[in-house]
């Protein structure tokens, strides 16, 4: 079995973070010890170009000599601060030297000093020589000896490693807070994930009638538990047309079933003569089952996934005068008059097929429109596609029953009629067949009609 998603979510923020953390203190730390590296030998070299200075103005021109307990004092000032100093004259000669005066006190610092700076850098005492000048006169030499390129002293080097330690604390807490705050992001991220598959699993399981109702501050998040209650809404939905089915299809052939059997055993019995009446009375019932079972086999053949649609190119107009004929005797019969107004639009479509839209949507217009009433046919041609409006002053769609007239099996009609409901498979059709021409279906309603529109595009998407 797998971790589980807020596991894993909190160990990939954890490692990123520490990876992240670690790197940034790494170059945090570079960067600083890089620095303090270069103003160290800033400082250093600065240190000795001053006491090359000083030492100049201990040379008393007039008279040519050295001021020899001030370089005393300046050598040991030095000696102190980790310079050894060894002071020369023009000729060469020994003025002041450190080790001369102070052997002892001279090893103690070199060694104080190259143990304390070993724990940064390998380097050791570098002997630095400078001339001592008055204007463009050479009047000595001064041989410096110091650790190199720089050395701390012992305050310097306390600082140094306290600010290391901070850094170090910095990059911990730092550590802590990241694991803290990205354990309680993957449990938000995680937590709506989680809920939603076991909301899944409780779908998957049959109880389409379980929600997902909170809200996360996360775009992506809304959308997938909008998307699964979404799911659930139509499982539910689909699940109440598949009863309402089974129901419908129970009713529609039980009625013509029984009406069969009873004049078929009545006439078998000798009770009924097999007069041309009741003969064609079984031929009607025998014609309502097989126009559910046309109204089925249609709606199975449109969702195969090798539907394949048969075009032609073909004038709108034309089909939709063509269709309004063949109604013209049931309109005639509730005295409805049918209008066909517009223009021709050409456009390449599987002709049979919108012959088999817009009669549906004529004989539900028929259907549901009373008696002295009007049905009006408008065809539009834009420049990219054809229309078709259908609009009726019949009974009208409930608003509570518009949002679903194209769900399979839907029947505004709950009285299961077949003069009027149907088997509620007709509009299904319809849409799936403009859908399949890359097509839109829409349905305006109120009391007084309905108004259907049939977008059709003009040629095939490339």
């Amino acid at each position: 079995m797998g971790k589980s998603l807020r596991s894993q979510i909190s160990l990939y923020i954890m490692t990123i973070v520490l990876a992240v953390v670690a790197f940034v203190s790494f170059l945090a730390n570079a960067a600083v010890n890089r620095q303090f590296e270069e103003y160290m030998i800033n400082q250093e070299r600065g240190q000795r170009e001053k006491i090359v200075n000083d030492l100049e103005n201990l040379y008393n021109g007039m008279t040519r000599s050295w001021d020899l307990e001030y370089i005393h004092a300046i050598g040991m000032y030095s000696l102190y601060d980790g310079y050894v100093l060894t002071i020369y004259d023009s000729a060469g000669k020994v003025i002041w030297d450190a080790a001369s005066h102070d052997m002892a006190l001279c090893k103690q610092i070199m060694s104080d000093i190259t143990e304390r700076m070993s724990q940064r850098n390998k380097n050791g005492f570098t002997t630095y020589s400078y001339n001592l000048m008055q204007g463009d006169r050479k009047v000595g030499t001064a041989s410096i000896q110091a650790y190199g390129p720089y050395f701390l002293k012992e305050n310097e080097f306390q600082f140094i490693n306290d600010l290391s330690e901070v850094l170090l604390l910095i990059g911990l807490l730092s550590c802590a807070v990241s694991i803290f705050a990205g354990t309680i992001l993957a449990h938000r991220i995680a937590r709506p994930i989680t809920k939603t598959a076991e909301i899944a699993q409780q779908i998957s399981n049959g109880d389409y009638n379980i929600r997902l109702e909170n809200e996360t501050n996360t775009r992506e998040l809304n959308m997938l538990l909008s998307s699964m209650n979404h799911m659930a809404n139509s499982l539910s939905r689909q699940e109440q047309y598949r009863k309402q089915l089974t129901a419908d299809v129970a009713h529609e052939l039980r009625t013509p079933l029984a009406a069969l059997r009873s004049h078929l055993e009545a006439m078998s019995e000798g009770l009924w003569e097999p007069t041309a009446e009741r003969l064609n009375g079984c031929v009607e019932e025998v014609k309502r089952l097989s126009s559910l079972v046309v109204d089925l086999d249609g709606l199975a053949k449109l969702e195969q996934e090798n539907f394949r649609l048969k075009k032609i190119e073909a004038n709108l107009l034309e089909i939709v005068e063509n269709v309004c004929g063949n109604f013209e005797k049931e309109a005639d019969n509730k005295n409805i008059s049918i209008l066909v107004d517009g223009v021709s639009s050409n456009i390449l479509v599987d002709r049979d097929r919108i012959v088999q839209v817009i009669t549906n949507l004529l004989s539900n217009a028929i259907k549901y429109t009373p008696e002295g009433g009007k049905i009006n046919v408008w065809i539009k041609d834009d420049i990219d596609r054809g229309v078709v409006m259908i609009e009726d002053n019949g009974i009208g769609i409930s608003q509570k029953d518009l949002p679903y007239i194209f769900e399979r099996f839907y029947r505004t009609d709950q009285s299961r009629n077949r003069k009027t409901g149907g088997a509620g498979i007709g509009l299904t059709i319809a849409r799936s067949i403009v859908e399949a021409h890359k097509g839109k279906i829409t349905v305006e309603s109120n009391e007084g009609g309905s108004k259907f529109t049939v977008v059709l595009p003009k040629r095939e998407e490339e």
